[in-house]
């Protein structure tokens, strides 16, 4: 403490002439003194170092759809990749687009002391409120696939422009007239736009005819096989069905397998392996718009790792195009 000595050995020196004086050396002893405990305690900044990242919890809608089993794997991947031979934990909850079971998840994250939530969301506004309970605990939240209100940042497929490229597939294919219906899903932000797109497609071919698009296929084989099963019963003559994602798409394919009829066309939304290679069998399967689930995941855990460094983020909101898949067709390169 040759600091202190030094502030004591000031104190000796004759008492200054006048009051300001006095005054002015006591404040300048002052600040020698704490300078000097400061720089011995190490209270002054030190360089901040990056730590590992130790943890992630993913909560996505439904892993017996292959898009979301290739965000996960894709995301673990990634995460170990950049952080530098330091295992990560990833816990992987699915919510079943079940809003309260997915807040019950992510408050469990948050009690694990997590250092990333990556999320597909069953809701996008009712999640903010847990979102933000995460985000002061410091833990940095990334949506995928689906907005979250409030996240840190989001990655999604442009869903817009992937119902778009689908359905203005279909309008080609017959021949731009006929009867339409789509297979809708969950209240997502990704289904609705999706639809949204869909419909500002044939929505400019006069001689389309949208006859449903309220059926809830859940998003998955068995709920599309259902509506798809309703449809047929409910019309005798359809020449076109959007389903919003691969899965729906293939129960759909499945009912009008065991229904007898082909005589419509089918596109979804999802390029899936299984689904670019089944669409290449004779069948009603058209076409699916390829989404790209393991660049999603990439730039969830990119994003979220120069986050919680406290690196700038200029670019919190990314939407990745689509590009679509079809019958004796490549998709198209990148």
């Amino acid at each position: 403490m040759a600091c202190l000595s030094n502030a004591r050995n000031e104190a000796k020196v004759a008492a200054p002439r006048s009051a300001y004086a006095w005054m002015a050396s006591c404040l300048r002893r002052s600040l020698i003194t704490a300078a000097c405990i400061c720089s011995s305690w190490g209270v002054f900044a030190q360089p901040v170092v990056d730590q590992p990242l130790r943890s992630i919890g993913m909560s996505v809608a439904d892993l017996g759809n292959p898009f979301f089993v290739e965000l996960v794997d894709s995301a673990t991947r990634k995460a170990n990749e950049l952080n530098e031979g330091v295992p990560v934990e990833v816990i992987v909850r699915s919510d079943a687009y079940d809003l309260n079971r997915q807040m019950r998840q992510l408050n469990d994250f948050i009690e694990r002391k997590v250092d990333l939530i990556i999320l597909t969301a069953a809701d996008e506004y009712k999640i903010a409120p847990v979102v933000a309970k995460a985000q002061r605990a410091g833990i940095k939240v990334i949506a995928v696939d689906v907005n979250a209100h409030g996240a840190d940042a989001t990655i999604t497929t442009d869903n817009v422009q992937a119902g778009m490229v689908a359905c203005e597939r279909l309008a080609k294919e017959i021949g731009y007239q006929g009867q339409f219906v789509i297979i809708n899903g969950v209240s997502v932000s990704s289904v609705l736009e999706r639809v949204a797109g869909c419909k500002s497609a044939i929505n400019r071919y006069p001689n389309i005819t949208l006859l449903s698009d309220r059926l809830n296929g859940t998003g998955s084989r068995e709920g599309g096989m259902e509506a798809m099963t309703y449809l047929m019963e409910e019309y005798d003559h359809l020449d076109a069905v959007f389903a919003i994602n691969d899965p729906t798409a293939y129960g759909a394919m499945m009912a009008a397998q065991q229904a007898g009829r082909n005589e419509f066309v089918l596109a979804s939304v999802d390029g899936s392996n299984f689904a670019i290679k089944t669409i290449q069998y004779p069948n009603i399967w058209l076409a699916t718009a390829i989404q790209r689930p393991q660049l999603m995941a990439e730039k969830a855990v990119e994003i979220g790792m120069a986050l919680l460094k406290g690196e700038d983020v200029r670019q919190r909101f990314i939407l990745i195009p689509a590009k679509l898949a079809q019958k004796d067709a490549q998709p198209a390169s990148n």
